[in-house]
């Protein structure tokens, strides 16, 4: 079994450090998350350095006593050195690995190789596929790796970003990426993520309740199946419950919003999403409603499987409050975090 486990790529924001918290510690034991800096965009350099500051609190304080990485790949030349002193603060209190990537801005390479050194726990490199391999990518690559200091131990994060019907020959561009980078450095970890969610578009939701295929998940089988001498080193990474495109979402403060949330919920070959109202007269009975729906489908699980279970329960039975868009999110993360390691445990690949 690899180790790390499992790499869900996690935004440093409250809703996803309450979930990782809320993990049961033997599960929690296999959830090694890639803690990443959502884009802040229009901000002074003051306001920016407090938006950066609460980011990375909320992961120091989840993140203590367990290796994870952290990765800022929005942050700009000019924002950079805001958030570099508290990139700095957190590494040495906390076993967060920096990353960097190819085509990053000089400065955060330097800085990212510099923490890795320094905190001796090594450095992920972060190479997005979105679309197809090229020898170019490997080319800035080889060029990233150039500047290794030979001590400093690194991890291979293939990004694959969003995987869904649309992309159907995703699994093999994954595998020639990693044919091609595997020989380039005696990588410590070899991690595969894709995100699997789409976007809830309100006409997608107009029965309340849809069932999307788990791409994501069908890609990572279809990886397995090939026979890739490294693929027993080889762990498995996704995006949670959010669409990839959450993480380059600036967000934004105030009040308002829209009408309706997602609650999502992770089965052996789907996304189940429920439509939750966040205003308005019907917002109660309707959530309940959805709850219901979720416990009576057949690939809910035992309300003692996790904390987002039993949320559900009582939701469904009036035992509870029926949440907000921040709830729903930390429930579906739960949820799936769990479930995902149950199944690379029992080696149960879809």
């Amino acid at each position: 079994m690899p180790e790390p486990l499992y790499v869900p790529v996690l935004p440093t924001r409250p809703h996803a450090s309450a979930a990782y918290r809320r993990l049961i510690p033997d599960i929690q034991r296999g959830v090694t998350p890639l803690w990443t800096v959502p884009q802040r965009t229009g901000l002074p350099p003051a306001e920016l350095g407090k938006a950066f500051r609460a980011d990375l609190d909320a992961v120091t304080r989840a993140q203590r006593y367990q290796p994870a990485w952290l990765d800022a790949p929005f942050v700009s030349e000019t924002q950079f050195p805001v958030l570099a002193p508290l990139l700095r603060r957190v590494v040495a209190v906390a076993p967060l690995r920096p990353v960097t990537g190819p085509l990053r801005p000089g400065p955060q390479q330097r800085w990212a190789w510099e923490a890795a050194r320094r905190s001796g726990d090594g450095l992920g490199i972060r190479v997005m596929l979105p679309r197809e391999w090229d020898a170019e990518t490997l080319g800035h690559v080889r060029d990233l790796l150039v500047q290794a200091d030979p001590a400093v131990r690194v991890d291979l994060l293939l990004d694959l970003a969003t995987v869904l019907p649309d992309r159907p020959d995703a699994g093999k561009e994954a595998l020639r990426a990693l044919d091609a980078l595997l020989p380039l450095a005696p990588w410590r970890t070899l991690a595969l993520i894709a995100g699997g969610v789409p976007q809830s578009a309100a006409d997608l939701m107009s029965e309340g309740m849809r069932d999307e295929p788990r791409t994501d998940w069908s890609l990572w089988a279809e990886t397995l199946d090939t026979g890739r001498s490294y693929l027993d080193t080889l762990a498995y990474g996704d995006y949670g419950v959010q669409p990839v495109s959450a993480l380059s979402r600036d967000p934004q403060p105030g009040r308002g919003g829209p009408s309706w949330g997602t609650l999502r919920y992770t089965t052996d070959r789907s996304y189940l999403l429920a439509k939750m109202l966040t205003r308005g007269d019907e917002r109660t009975a309707h959530n309940r409603a959805m709850a219901q729906r979720l416990l009576a489908t057949p690939g809910f699980r035992a309300t003692g499987t996790s904390t987002a279970e039993a949320w559900i329960r009582d939701c469904a039975e009036g035992n509870g409050g029926t949440g907000n868009a921040s709830t729903w999110l930390w429930v579906g993360n739960v949820q799936h975090m769990t479930y995902v390691v149950h199944s690379l445990r029992s080696g149960n690949p879809a």
